[in-house]
């Protein structure tokens, strides 16, 4: 799509904007970036470097209104006034994955879905960089894909995508798809109506041909039903902890995992870097992405079993007098906790709390009743956490710093027993964000 002499405006300057603002100056858009908020100094300087317009603090309708498209960041919901007034106006707004889309000419593996997706994208990626593949990885981790597809040459993408990104989607079509689950989350953003968020979700295999693939979750009760209602005109690969799968992948009863694409390939969970049935479903869907592509499969064994993890998800930290301390500070939903919570094998000490976004800790209880002994919380508010388990668990105690609950958690659990971070909640109470919060667990417990 040619961009001469076209207005486009940029809602949003976060790293989705300024990768598409480098996009779109070079291939010759008018360029104008508009955040409502403050402008990093970072992004600031990199808009001045290629000589686009911006604006902080403010909207300018007016100027906007002028532009033949518009590229908002995800963060920006479809009910705030200035972007109902651009859509009155009939002015096109995309993403910038949509927008990137438009000049791109690799192959990308599109992962969505309500956990997993950030280490089934950086699994995926793992398996075809070491495999020698050209492959770049974005959408939510990275670089942005507009900024890739500007300045990089790779033949293949692996894309992390959330509902919000999948939106503003509606030409993209990706070659190989995969939706890891569906469980309820940000459903502020969706009318508090679930089949909104589904819908969503299933945007990743829109215009998706019989040429292309669908990975996912053959366990999960809110694809399958969903399933049954869609015409699915992609090669369908699931996978499945509980059935045999002819055309996907599958745990066997020996424990191992299987994938029958392009010959059958097996591999035993005990040799799998990631621990936890949901982390052998994240090893599933990257393998069969792998071997669709057709990676040797000795690559494909060496990389399931070397891949490290990303930080601050379920992050061995160390071993303490036989008590296991795991951080997993990126959990900052409830739906995150429960994997969490649901791949201790251990008596759990479990620190909780901070910034709770409408939990529901029901949801945790059958999980807390099986698997934790105590409960620390970290936040300064705690109400909700200590009603929804008190008298459920041994003892609820309260934390101001991380260096404290490292230490309750050292003396509530016991040889062969696990502390774990899972904290269900954003961490702004009493961090900068989860990333410093992980950060002083690890330092206390490191301190021990």
């Amino acid at each position: 799509m040619n961009g001469t002499n076209k207005y486009i405006s940029i809602l949003g300057a976060g790293e989705s904007g300024i990768g598409a603002a480098i996009l779109a100056q070079k291939q010759g858009w008018n360029v104008f970036v508009s955040d409502f908020g403050k402008i990093n100094i970072k992004f600031k300087n990199t808009l001045e470097a290629i000589n686009v317009e911006w604006e902080e603090g403010q909207h300018s309708m007016d100027r906007i209104l002028k532009s033949d498209m518009v590229v908002k960041s995800p963060g920006i919901a479809d009910t705030v006034k200035s972007v109902l007034k651009i859509k009155e106006a009939g002015v096109p707004v995309i993403s910038e994955i949509e927008f990137a889309g438009q000049y791109n000419n690799a192959k990308t593996i599109c992962i969505t879905g309500s956990n997993g997706k950030t280490t089934t994208a950086m699994l995926t990626y793992h398996i075809l960089k070491k495999a020698g593949v050209n492959v770049g990885l974005a959408g939510n981790i990275g670089d942005s894909f507009a900024k890739q597809v500007a300045e990089e040459k790779h033949e293949w993408y692996v894309l992390e995508l959330s509902s919000f990104q999948l939106d503003d989607m509606h030409e993209f079509k990706a070659d190989i798809a995969m939706i890891m689950n569906i469980t309820p989350d940000h459903l502020d953003r969706y009318g508090y109506d679930m089949q909104n968020y589904v819908d969503s979700k299933f945007r990743v295999i829109q215009n998706q041909t019989e040429n292309d693939w669908f990975i996912y979750n053959y366990d999960d009760p809110i694809i399958q039903r969903e399933l049954e209602k869609r015409t699915i005109n992609a090669r369908q690969a699931p996978f499945s902890l509980t059935s045999k799968i002819n055309s996907g992948g599958y745990l066997n009863s020996k424990q191992q995992i299987t994938i029958n694409i392009n010959e059958n390939f097996t591999m035993s969970i005990h040799d799998l870097a990631l621990k936890g049935k949901h982390n052998t479903q994240n090893s599933l869907a990257s393998g069969i992405a792998s071997r669709i592509l057709e990676i040797r499969k000795d690559a494909v064994r060496e990389s399931l079993g070397d891949f490290v993890n990303v930080e601050h998800r379920l992050e061995f930290v160390a071993k303490v007098h036989g008590i296991e301390f795991i951080n997993d500070s990126k959990a900052t939903n409830i739906n995150s906790t429960w994997f969490a919570l649901e791949s201790m094998e251990n008596p759990t000490v479990w620190i909780v709390g901070g910034v709770d976004k409408g939990n529901d800790y029901e949801e945790l209880a059958a999980l807390v009743n099986d698997k934790v002994k105590a409960i620390i919380c970290l936040g300064k508010d705690n109400h909700k956490i200590i009603e929804a388990f008190q008298g459920k668990v041994e003892s609820i105690v309260e934390a101001a710093s991380a260096l404290e609950a490292v230490a309750y958690g050292y003396s509530f659990a016991k040889k062969g027993e696990t502390v774990l971070l899972s904290p269900a909640c954003a961490s702004f109470d009493l961090f900068e964000n989860y990333e410093e919060r992980g950060n002083k667990f690890k330092k206390a417990v490191r301190s021990l």
